[in-house]
C-alpha cells in the first residue's frame, strides 16, 4: 500500500495492494528475467556449438581434402614411375637394336675386307706358282735363289722377289 501524490500536488492517489498478487507478480517477473538469462546463455551455447560444428566439420573436410591430396600424390608418383620405366624400356630396347645393327655392320665389313684380303693373297700366290714354275723351267736353276716378300693390305698388294746369286 502507498501513497503518491500527484506532480501538482494537488491529487491525492492511493494505492492498495495485495501483497500476495505482488510477490506473485515478482515471481513471474524474476521467472521471465531467468527465461531471458537462460534463453541468452541457450543462445550462447548455440553460437558455441555453431561454431565447434563448423570447426569440426571444416577440420573433417580439410582432412578429406588432405587424404585426396595424398592419394594423388602417391597415383602421380607411381605413374610418373611407370612412365620412367617405359620410358627406360625404350631407350634399352633401342640401344640394343642399334648394337645388334652395329655389330652386323661391323661383321659384313670384317667378311667383306677379309673376303679382298684372301682374294688379294690368292693373286699373289696364283702370281708366285707362276714365278716359281717358270723358274724351275729356266737354265740357271742351280746357281741364282728366288727370295719374295709380298705385303697386303686393305687398299693395295706390295709384292717384291729378289733373284739372289749364289
Amino acid at each position: 500500500m502507498g501513497v503518491r501524490f500527484c506532480t501538482e500536488g494537488n491529487l491525492i492517489l492511493i494505492v492498495i495492494e495485495d501483497i500476495e498478487e505482488t510477490i506473485e507478480w515478482r515471481r513471474l517477473q524474476e521467472k521471465k528475467e531467468k527465461r531471458k538469462i537462460k534463453k541468452e546463455k541457450d543462445k550462447k551455447r548455440l553460437k558455441a556449438a555453431i561454431k565447434i560444428q563448423a570447426w569440426w566439420r571444416g577440420t573433417l573436410v580439410r582432412r578429406t581434402l588432405l587424404h585426396a591430396a595424398l592419394r594423388a600424390w602417391m597415383i602421380q608418383c607411381w605413374w610418373r614411375t611407370t612412365l620412367i620405366r617405359q620410358v627406360e624400356k625404350k631407350r634399352r630396347a633401342a640401344l640394343t637394336a642399334h648394337t645388334t645393327r652395329e655389330r652386323a655392320v661391323v661383321k659384313l665389313q670384317s667378311l667383306v675386307r677379309m673376303w679382298r684380303i684372301h682374294w688379294r693373297y690368292c693373286q699373289v700366290l696364283n702370281a708366285l706358282y707362276v714365278i716359281q714354275c717358270h723358274w724351275q723351267c729356266h737354265d740357271c736353276q742351280t746357281c741364282a735363289l728366288l727370295r719374295s716378300h709380298c705385303v697386303v693390305t686393305a687398299t693395295h698388294l706390295q709384292f717384291h722377289i729378289e733373284i739372289i746369286n749364289s
